[in-house]
């Protein structure tokens, strides 16, 4: 690759999105945007080269291939974006696994292919595994996100049988104040009414999202990076120690604790896969490849996560 590098980012106007885009922009990268809505890209995500419309259908779209020399894919619908009926696990499912399967498949017809695959997953792919630590090594869980993983990872690894080299990201919880978990742990924190989440002894696996981008970049740059990576930080906490911090950090008590089963009542099947039943995931090949993380400890992440004006 050249020290300019062309690179195509699907899922640009998500959180994790918008922050790899800039940081591309801002190192000199060229940037193209897989969207479905050109029109609103350009005003979430703006700088980039090109904003070409697609889906997971074969299209024109397929052609842009050609030009680039890495791919990153964050796209998918949010785990969180509504409570888990059948259907929208089946959109769960479906948003990664085909549109993966669609960008593959468009590699395998390229007369040239990108150097390089990095596409998204999840620590979920583990499973509840309690107090074991578990890096890139462990075998899948059994719930429903580990199988969403499974295959989304399955589709990813067919770049790999096309000589691509091919990187999945499992994302922890990441730290930013206006979206994801953290920016919905604020209000009632703000409220005086912030607490552990019971049993509060849950593992939590988090990264700021400088890291989760700065992780990316170095997949991308790194000849050397090659299959699963756990994105996250290498100190996952307690819950009832974030929460501890969180308090700390905010200046706000963190007494109040908030049992797992009204959570339940609230967000049906969600609330145990996304906030009791975690994993103690760690970084091992992040730190094998040598990525030094800017944030690797919580109170100095969630002091930054939350000073940060963008």
């Amino acid at each position: 690759m050249s020290a300019q590098r062309s690179v195509l980012v699907t899922g640009a106007t998500g959180l994790i999105g918008k922050a790899l885009c800039r940081r591309l922009i801002a190192r000199g990268d060229r940037v193209v945007v897989f969207t479905r809505n050109p029109t609103t890209a350009r005003t979430i995500v703006p700088g980039a080269a090109q904003y070409v419309a697609w889906d997971a259908k074969p299209g024109e779209w397929e052609a842009t291939l050609e030009s680039v020399d890495a791919v990153v894919h964050l796209a998918g619908a949010s785990i969180a974006g509504r409570r888990w009926t059948p259907a929208y696990k089946r959109e769960i499912l479906e948003s990664r696994t085909l549109s993966t399967r669609a960008l593959v498949d468009a590699m395998a017809r390229a007369p040239q292919r990108p150097a390089v695959f990095v596409c998204a997953s999840g620590i979920d792919y583990y499973g509840p595994r309690g107090d074991e630590p578990v890096d890139e090594s462990a075998p899948p869980g059994r719930s429903f996100l580990a199988q969403v993983c499974v295959a989304w990872e399955g589709e990813a690894c067919r770049a790999a049988d096309l000589g691509v080299r091919t990187v999945m990201i499992r994302t922890g919880i990441v730290l930013d104040r206006r979206e994801g978990a953290l920016a919905r742990l604020l209000l009632p924190f703000r409220l005086f009414v912030g607490g552990p989440i019971l049993p509060g002894t849950q593992w939590w696996s988090w990264i700021h999202l400088d890291d989760e981008v700065g992780l990316i970049l170095r997949c991308i740059d790194d000849d050397r990076a090659s299959g699963p990576f756990n994105g996250v930080a290498p100190e996952p906490q307690r819950n009832r120690d974030f929460s501890a911090t969180l308090g700390r950090v905010l200046g706000r008590p963190s007494w109040l604790p908030l049992p797992g089963f009204v959570l339940r009542l609230i967000l049906g099947e969600m609330a145990p896969a996304l906030l009791i039943e975690r994993q103690r995931a760690v970084p091992s090949k992040a730190l094998a490849l040598g990525y030094q993380f800017a944030y690797p400890t919580l109170e100095p992440a969630l002091r930054a996560a939350l000073a940060r004006s963008s």
